[in-house]
């Protein structure tokens, strides 16, 4: 039985295959995030849940369109080896801090 070769959309930008895992689980969780607090915080600035909704969407098509270039197209092969822990850490404390500041920055105005 032969391996069925990886979706389409994996490849980087030098054309090898890339595990799909790590883009797709981020694309989720922006979702999830996105249209759960996204439309909560447009009402509660006072603006109407189209608009809320619409926003929520162009923020999730953006979070999107990074973790493609981040995941896939800027992504190393599959075969390329373990990659150092140090420089990944301090990248996803650098994102982990950035969403804390944006959170505590819109939650500000409500006080």
């Amino acid at each position: 039985m032969s391996r069925p070769d990886r979706p389409r959309f994996a490849r980087n930008r030098r054309g090898e295959p890339v595990d799909p895992v790590p883009f797709l689980v981020s694309v989720g969780l922006a979702f999830m995030l996105a249209f759960s607090i996204g439309p909560i915080y447009g009402l509660a600035y006072g603006v109407s849940l189209s608009m809320s909704l619409a926003a929520s969407g162009l923020a999730f098509a953006g979070i999107a369109a990074v973790a493609y270039a981040q995941f896939v197209r800027g992504a190393p092969a599959v075969d390329a080896g373990p990659l150092p822990t140090a420089p990944r850490f301090e990248r996803l404390l650098y994102a982990a801090l950035a969403f804390g500041v944006v959170l505590a920055g819109l939650t500000l105005p409500l006080l």
